[in-house]
């Protein structure tokens, strides 16, 4: 097994491991390791099962079953399918157009995610791809001044926000049902946050952000938007551009991501497991 940092400093690209097969505790170790030091793992060439992405993403923890079940794969709840295949009845298979906005993977729970795991079944030839940005560096750039202010301050995260702001901009999304955004209600965590793993300080708003406690609706919203534009900016960056067998695992606690869009006419179809996490503090 082999680890190359990516030249960003954020992203690490593992060769020399298969995914699906059994793997020692030793080698979960220092993939483990790996993940903690670079945020990002790229894992290309991979050949998995369904329960195979399923299998190795437990070795991390428990898995997160997502709000938008219409959106599981059929037989494996804890594999989400973002995808433009249509269904016979014209039904979306999957989340076509997933994550074209900077955030950090179910922060609108009260313990969002810890991890996501993407695997790449077909890409399109180009565009498609996937920017990262660490919220380590993002925050280590700040000035005492600002690390202090934004220590004292708690964000908003509500999914029902976003889900229905993109539900309006391609017209791709079904809205959400009563029961789906009862399920959902606004959060609040610290935009600064201490990473349970390494103790590092990190950023963390995104596009799930709504507002800042006590401040008023508009000026909040402003807050967390000029702050997620930074904290997104192009110094912190790394972009992925996908192969079929890519899998790619990100730190939701210390790293944002977004999508890029692509042409329609091919396909882009992907599997997502996602980790349960604890609450920020």
């Amino acid at each position: 097994m082999e680890v190359t940092r990516q030249a960003t400093g954020l992203g690490g690209r593992v060769t020399g491991v298969d995914l699906g097969a059994p793997m020692d505790d030793a080698a979960f170790a220092e993939i483990h390791k790996a993940f903690l030091d670079n945020s990002v793992l790229i894992f290309p060439e991979q050949e998995i099962t369904p329960e195979q992405h399923i299998a190795f993403t437990r070795r991390f923890g428990d898995l997160e079953i997502h709000v938008m079940s219409q959106f599981l794969l059929p037989d494996h709840p804890e594999v989400l399918v973002l995808s433009n295949d249509k269904k016979p009845n014209g039904d979306a298979v999957g989340i076509e157009d997933a994550g074209r906005y900077w955030h950090s993977d179910l922060s609108y729970l009260e313990k969002p995610s810890m991890a996501s795991l993407l695997y790449a079944i077909e890409v399109p030839p180009s565009r498609g791809d996937t920017m990262f940005a660490s919220q380590y560096a993002a925050f280590d750039a700040l000035s005492d001044d600002r690390k202090e202010e934004l220590s004292k301050l708690r964000a908003v995260h509500h999914f029902g926000s976003r889900w229905n702001k993109e539900t309006g901009k391609a017209g791709v999304r079904p809205k959400m049902s009563a029961e789906e955004l009862a399920k959902t209600p606004p959060v609040d965590h610290p935009i600064v946050r201490t990473h349970p793993e390494t103790g590092k300080k990190t950023i963390y708003v995104g596009g799930f952000c709504t507002g800042v406690v006590g401040m008023e609706e508009e000026e909040g919203a402003a807050f967390v938007d000029e702050l997620s534009d930074y904290a997104s900016s192009e110094p912190f960056r790394y972009l992925h551009q996908w192969n079929a067998g890519d899998l790619v695992m990100w730190d939701n606690r210390c790293a944002m991501h977004c999508a890029s869009d692509y042409d329609p006419q091919y396909r882009r179809h992907m599997n997502r497991t996602t980790l349960k996490g604890d609450a920020p503090f």
